[in-house]
């Protein structure tokens, strides 16, 4: 529940911001747009790691640019995943904060990005540690998230997204102490500022 009220929140504060770039608009013409910020949601199929269990979700986000170098655009992302269909085996959750970095070719936009943050994993039923000494119902860890993917501009500020990550949890009930997930996401991205001048 907390992460989807962080995605709430994330999408208040990118209406906030377009209502004051506008703002700004329209009071100097000439202004310059120096920032580009993008919002994005999408549907997420995660495969969490963790004997074949799967979950379906959803992925909402925020990326605000810096002034690019050698033709890639770097930004700042924060985005949070919440499982909506949360399997019969486990279901996770996050928050992740980290770097991203374009490369643009006209409508298409391939990137990578590599985020960090925290993360919760309900497991269903309870599952042992592998000493058979304790049974968790959940467990929460940091998660390290490395990740690829790619924005196609259909009209206007909208854009088609597909994202895909390989997630880093800790968890008390494997051998190795760590699982995989491998979360694909399909979603609509809406450039709020363009960074250009208008």
């Amino acid at each position: 529940m907390r992460v989807k009220k962080i995605g709430w929140a994330l999408a208040l504060i990118a209406f906030c911001a377009r209502g004051s770039q506008y703002a700004k608009g329209q009071a100097d013409a000439a202004a310059v747009r120096k920032i580009p910020v993008s919002a994005f949601v999408g549907g997420t199929g995660n495969w969490t790691g963790l004997i074949g269990g799967k979950n379906l979700g959803v992925t909402a986000g925020l990326d605000i640019g810096f002034h690019g170098f050698w033709g890639i655009q770097p930004s700042f992302e924060a985005r949070g995943t919440y499982p909506v269909v949360k399997g019969n085996i486990s279901n996770q959750k996050n928050v992740l904060i980290g770097f991203r970095f374009d490369k643009n070719f006209n409508r298409f936009t391939p990137y990578v990005d590599v985020l960090y943050g925290l993360g919760k994993i309900v497991y269903s039923p309870a599952r042992a540690n592998p000493e058979q000494t304790f049974a968790y119902t959940s467990s929460s860890s940091n998660v390290f998230s490395p990740g690829v993917g790619f924005e196609y501009r259909v009209v206007g500020p909208f854009s088609l997204k597909a994202d895909a990550q390989i997630q880093r949890y800790s968890t008390p009930v494997t051998e190795s102490g760590h699982i995989y997930a491998k979360p694909v996401t399909i979603g609509i991205t809406y450039q709020l500022f363009t960074g250009h001048r208008h």
